[in-house]
């Protein structure tokens, strides 16, 4: 007994010195890691960096070139487009495109995604908001959906009761459409924060796609046609101003797809590899292009888009462009908690 618990001593200090020393040696010696402020600017077909030392700010190219502020803005109209109406040096066009103040509001959007935000439970009740009520304003409903081997069921939050008329009406427009219940994947925006509403993107047990939403109190669902052999993995609805798309995709090959609108095309992006478990990702859109930031413990890589195709214009490695911003001392390591999730347990950081 006296063997067993030295024993077990023993490897409980082993396992928290794999603990403490990373953690210590990091807490003593580790800087903060600033990684420059990167746009693709379609200006002057390069990237733009803001980068800020502590000291003083600058502004540059990747060709070595140094700007002013009101360079900077300048070779960023879509960005800084407030600060450019202000100063009187909007441009009315780009590459022969016409522009407006509204046009480029309507056009950018911001688009984040983080590994805690599908490394999680999630709990499956949805609410489903009218979609055509004729209101400026959205409103949340009185019930909340679950998809289960039956159909779709819709409960009133208030009584605790199934809407037995509703669950009906919308599981034959379901089954009408070919859904095979239940859903594997429901991905949506359930909130009113946001200009419009478009319902739901859902995969069903055979991995076809549909889009449901309530459109003046009816369910409006349509089939979406996937590319030969994709296999739908994630799905990140969208909802931004233009109104162009409807949502990314992710499929299990790590492709990262963008799904439009009004058309239900379905388009591949430039981006090499992405992998919403452990990979986080930025897009700033606007009309000509889209800069792509895509991050793990592993790497950090910048990209540019053509807007109007998804294809690849440009990319940088951050590793090889700052080789002294810090990385990782211990290629093993004990760890409680994960910048990945939200859950704690102890786990082997390689």
């Amino acid at each position: 007994m006296i063997r067993f618990s030295k024993i077990l001593l023993y490897a409980t200090i082993i396992l928290l010195l794999f603990w403490l020393i990373p953690w210590g040696y990091d807490f003593v010696f580790s800087k903060a890691r600033k990684n420059p402020f990167i746009l693709y600017s379609t200006v002057i077909d390069d990237f733009a960096l803001l980068e800020n030392n502590g000291k003083k700010t600058e502004r540059k190219d990747l060709k070595g070139r140094y700007y002013t502020e009101s360079e900077f803005d300048s070779i960023l109209p879509m960005f800084y487009y407030r600060q450019l109406i202000a100063d009187g040096k909007f441009p009315e066009t780009i590459k022969g495109v016409a522009l407006s103040p509204k046009t480029v509001q309507t056009e950018n959007f911001i688009f984040r995604h983080h590994p805690s935000d599908v490394n999680r439970e999630k709990v499956a009740l949805y609410p489903l908001l009218e979609s055509m009520s004729g209101r400026v304003d959205l409103k949340m409903p009185d019930d909340v959906f679950s998809i289960h081997e039956n159909g779709i069921e819709f409960i009133d939050m208030r009584s605790n009761k199934t809407d037995e008329r509703k669950s009906r009406l919308y599981t034959e427009a379901m089954k009408k459409k070919g859904f095979c219940f239940p859903a594997n994947i429901i991905a949506g925006n359930p909130t009113t924060r946001k200009d419009y509403d478009e319902g739901y993107l859902m995969t069903d047990r055979t991995g076809a796609l549909y889009h449901l939403k309530q459109a003046k109190g009816r369910p409006y669902f349509r089939k979406i046609e996937l590319p030969d052999s994709m296999k739908i993995k994630y799905i990140f609805t969208t909802e931004f101003k233009n109104r162009r798309y409807l949502a990314f995709l992710s499929d299990e090959k790590n492709n990262l797809y963008v799904l439009y609108t009004q058309t239900y095309v379905i388009r591949k992006s430039g981006i090499p590899c992405f992998d919403p478990q452990k990979d986080e990702l930025s897009i700033f859109g606007n009309l000509f292009d889209w800069t792509v930031t895509l991050s793990n413990p592993e790497q950090d890589k910048v990209y540019a888009l053509n807007a109007d195709n998804l294809q690849l214009i440009k990319e940088i490695d951050l590793a090889e462009l700052y080789p002294d911003i810090p990385r990782r001392n211990f290629p093993i390591r004990l760890a409680f908690t994960s910048l990945s999730d939200k859950f704690v347990f102890p786990r082997i950081v390689m």
